[in-house]
């Protein structure tokens, strides 16, 4: 009784369950506060100069024009819309950024330990400059060095007649959609999912019966055979190819890579590759000897020790810091002012020239980056849980 009576006499502050709760109330009181305070005077420096905190200036005319841009957009359109252009923008660099980071980052991950003397130095060499000279300066380095040292468009270098290179960016062949792309789409992306079915019903069998049911080549058959019934019934191609071509001064058809979007994403990918494939090699290290020399054994190759034994379990270390590496390629997209590649900021920027409400514009970017770093953390959390392993 009297070991109970104690134990139920301790005050709450010293109770070591509710010290951590209240430590956390304590310090989101505080940052609540510190918010309130610096808000409140701000609002008050507005007033003082006459101005009023609010949002309704995105209804305004913009009266400036976006000249890289997902949309359609004018200087007649809102300073909405040009925000709204600004947030695609950092979109599209930061997608196309993260993916080929991806690939270029694994490939000189896996160059730095390949037997091959010549491959694994260049993989060194590279990650060695590219990681360890600032982000800003490869910038200016491929924005001037490259893509503004090409010749005029009456010059433009040319390549198979598909490519063009001049001073105003890279023309490519691109791709235009049909009246029968979303039927396309929807049998593709319906040959997926009966794909993924096929193949674990394939797997399962071969693993009951320890016979090769070749699961691989149901899973794609059945992708296949869903494009071929998209055939018949649409009888057309789900995209039309658009060849670009010099007319005059422009150029016509494909899709125009301008130099402050091709500065950007290269220097981007670059510069983010170096890093991931530092974290790729030190996950491929991570993975016990033991689990290689084993595959040895079984006669497996090297290629297929890392593909099928090696990979499947560096991944599992990968993904925490690559996540990090993707998050850094997504705010460092901000440089892009720095080349009149106008993205989020450089909209901002613009915007918070002519209007003013620069508590206003900094709280829309702010929001805007803090949305996608946390969507691409979220999405990467999810692929991490599928990936560790399930203990029993």
């Amino acid at each position: 009784m009297n070991k109970h009576s104690s134990s139920t006499s301790i005050p709450f502050w010293r109770d070591k369950r509710v010290i951590p709760i209240l430590l956390q109330i304590i310090f989101a009181v505080i940052v609540v506060l510190a918010g309130v305070f610096f808000f409140s005077n701000a609002l008050a420096g507005m007033r003082q100069i006459g101005m009023v905190f609010g949002f309704d200036f995105l209804g305004k005319m913009a009266a400036f024009d976006i000249g890289d841009k997902v949309i359609d957009f004018s200087s007649k359109d809102t300073y909405g819309k040009a925000f709204i252009v600004g947030i695609l923008n950092t979109i599209k660099v930061a997608f196309i950024g993260i993916i080929l980071a991806t690939i270029l980052g694994f490939i000189v991950g896996v160059s730095r330990l390949s037997n091959n003397w010549l491959v694994r130095t260049v993989a060194a060499a590279y990650v060695e400059i590219f990681r360890n000279t600032p982000l800003l300066v490869q910038i200016f380095i491929w924005f001037y060095a490259v893509f503004l040292s090409f010749p005029v468009i009456e010059k433009s270098l040319d390549a198979f007649g598909l490519f063009y290179f001049s001073n105003r960016g890279a023309v490519i062949p691109w791709l235009g959609l049909t009246s029968s792309s979303f039927i396309w789409l929807i049998s593709f992306l319906i040959g997926i999912i009966l794909s993924i079915v096929v193949w674990k019903i394939r797997i399962k069998r071969q693993v009951e019966t320890g016979q090769r049911k070749y699961p691989f080549f149901w899973a794609s058959g059945s992708i296949v055979s869903l494009l071929i019934i998209a055939w018949f019934v649409t009888l057309e191609s789900p995209f039309l190819l658009s060849i670009p071509e010099i007319a005059g001064r422009g150029y016509l058809g494909g899709y125009t890579i301008g130099p402050g979007f091709g500065a950007l994403l290269v220097a981007l990918v670059m510069y983010t590759a170096s890093f991931i494939a530092e974290i790729v090699r030190g996950g491929i290290l991570a993975v016990p000897k033991g689990q290689v020399e084993a595959a040895k054994a079984l006669g497996l190759k090297s290629p297929t020790i890392l593909r099928l034994v090696v990979l499947p379990q560096a991944i599992r270390i990968i993904i925490p810091p690559l996540t990090s590496q993707y998050l850094n390629l997504i705010k460092n997209s901000s440089l892009a002012a720095a080349v009149a590649y106008q993205e989020l900021v450089g909209v901002g920027i613009t915007i918070l020239s002519q209007t003013g409400r620069s508590i206003e514009v900094i709280s829309i970017v702010i929001l805007v980056y803090l949305s996608m770093s946390l969507f691409t953390s979220l999405l990467m959390n999810i692929f991490n849980k599928y990936s560790q392993l399930v203990e029993r």
